[in-house]
């Protein structure tokens, strides 16, 4: 007879795996898919304080795995809107209207085009699937939001997501 407690571990352990697992292959996808140097989950560990937790890259030099975000930036105003399914596509950081905050972040993750979408876990925001373009702008298509977005609710419907 297997110890309760030792079941418990193997089972989220097995969670954790399969969880774990998707989202690799979900990053992965699209970014073969929009052809972008970067594909990245941003986890939300407390409220409103985040880290990249997955990513899929074009070249390792794009890497920002365990970056933890511009969380002075992101506040419960701009948490509200993506909870409210607010989906982000900028095609040139340095000519779309953001914040100052924003941008400079963006810079600093050698971000030049962004699309975020967030991953809604019981209505709550549970993390933020984003592409990022490094080299140049990107004129985000319908298509590209539509992958995105699908990805996302695909995510969050996930049981190994939607019970962490």
């Amino acid at each position: 007879m297997v110890d309760q407690g030792l079941q418990r571990v193997v089972n989220r352990l097995g969670a954790n795996l399969s969880r774990d697992s998707l989202v690799q292959k979900t990053t992965n996808e699209l970014r073969e898919f929009l052809q972008v140097d970067r594909v990245v989950l941003y986890y939300f560990v407390r409220e409103w304080e985040g880290r990249v937790t997955f990513e899929s890259l074009s070249s390792s030099d794009f890497s920002i795995f365990g970056n933890t975000g511009p969380d002075e930036c992101f506040n419960g105003e701009y948490a509200g809107l993506y909870e409210a399914g607010r989906i982000r596509a900028i095609p040139d950081i340095e000519t779309e209207e953001i914040s100052e905050c924003h941008r400079n972040f963006l810079r600093h993750l050698k971000v030049r085009a962004n699309l975020a979408v967030p991953v809604l876990n019981n209505g709550k925001l549970w993390g933020l699937l984003i592409a990022h373009h490094c080299r140049n702008t990107r004129f985000w298509t319908e298509s590209d939001i539509e992958k995105v977005q699908k990805a996302a609710q695909n995510l969050a419907m996930s049981p190994a997501i939607r019970e962490s």
